[in-house]
């Protein structure tokens, strides 16, 4: 993509996008405007262990069905796991549909450019896995004006909890979150209390604590943006280990 921008940005002058790229009016049904890029090559290996702290994202779920945020949208990582529907809008360079993508990376801006340029804030950009963006535009396209909204997160199976760290600090990777997807606040408990401990969020959605738990089978709670919250009794046995995946409930 970068040895294209250039080009590319010419045929966005063409199109007369670039006065309409900070345009973030929600329209009729619920969309609000933005605009798309796509990084990366159709396989997708660019789009891996990106800033939300997934890290295998076919073995995790979410395949090539991804994005990239600006800092716009980003939210410091609170979006993380948040799904969205997105459509190519009103230029020559758009296929029909729409495409459903979850965010699972961040767009950084880049600010020997412009201010209205590509991730820069205050823009809402989507930066498509390449595989994504060839759905809803053309590839010689580039960057595109879209429209999008949030939707629910539809799952396979239960919300899984990574656990990491070492005996005295522990790094909980919470993903495969259903309903809106974003994570704001985690709690844990071990099985020797009946006390909740507040994880705080190291990055995107790996959340951490430094409460001795090794031994216990291991709790949690799981709260979303929209304020809902699911709680996963004794997801890990006792015998847990560092590296293990473990599946709790999630939001229906």
């Amino acid at each position: 993509m970068a040895g294209e921008r250039s080009i590319v940005l010419a045929m966005v002058m063409a199109l007369c996008f670039c006065t309409s790229r900070t345009n973030t009016t929600t329209t009729n049904g619920g969309w609000s405007a933005a605009h798309a890029t796509f990084y990366g090559d159709m396989s997708g290996g660019e789009t891996m262990y990106g800033a939300c702290g997934y890290e295998n994202l076919f073995d995790q779920g979410y395949g090539l069905e991804t994005t990239a945020l600006s800092t716009a949208l980003f939210n410091d990582g609170k979006t993380c796991g948040a799904c969205y529907e997105v459509k190519c809008y009103s230029t020559q360079w758009c296929r029909g549909g729409s495409i459903q993508v979850t965010a699972t990376n961040f767009c950084p801006p880049n600010y020997s450019k412009p201010h209205d340029n590509w991730c820069n804030p205050p823009l809402q950009h989507f930066d498509l896995s390449q595989s994504m963006f060839r759905r809803i535009a053309i590839y010689r396209a580039g960057i595109v004006p879209v429209v999008y909204r949030r939707i629910p997160c539809v799952k396979i199976g239960g919300m899984k909890f990574e656990i990491k760290g070492n005996p005295y600090w522990i790094l909980v990777l919470v993903y495969n979150v259903g309903g809106v997807g974003g994570v704001t606040d985690v709690k844990i408990k071990g099985s020797s209390s009946s006390d909740w401990i507040l994880m705080s969020r190291n990055w995107g959605q790996n959340w951490q604590t430094d409460a001795h738990l090794v031994g216990q089978s291991l709790s949690f709670q799981v709260t979303t943006s929209d304020g809902k919250m699911v709680e996963s009794d004794n997801v890990a046995p006792a015998n847990w280990n560092f590296g293990g995946v473990y599946e709790g409930n999630n939001y229906h």
